[in-house]
């Protein structure tokens, strides 16, 4: 059980580390508040964003930090 959990903390120190990356990689949301009433969302930007690299890093960041709270729940429980 130590082995496990020794294994699950280095994979979340990891994961903890890559979110930390991808993040400081992304682009500054600065957009503000008025972003938030924008209607004009079915640009050409909006719907091929995911194709660029920031769409990419947008995708990493989810799963990683997917992954980052799985295993701080199978840590907890263990």
């Amino acid at each position: 059980m130590d082995i496990l959990r020794m294994v699950l903390t280095g994979i979340y120190v990891l994961a903890a580390l890559a979110i930390i990356v991808v993040v400081l990689l992304q682009e500054g949301k600065s957009a503000g508040l008025g972003s938030a009433f924008a209607t004009n969302q079915e640009s050409y930007w909006n719907k091929n964003k995911k194709h660029t690299l920031e769409g990419k890093f947008e995708t990493w960041t989810k799963v990683t930090a997917g992954i980052f709270v799985v295993l701080a729940i199978a840590l907890t429980l263990i």
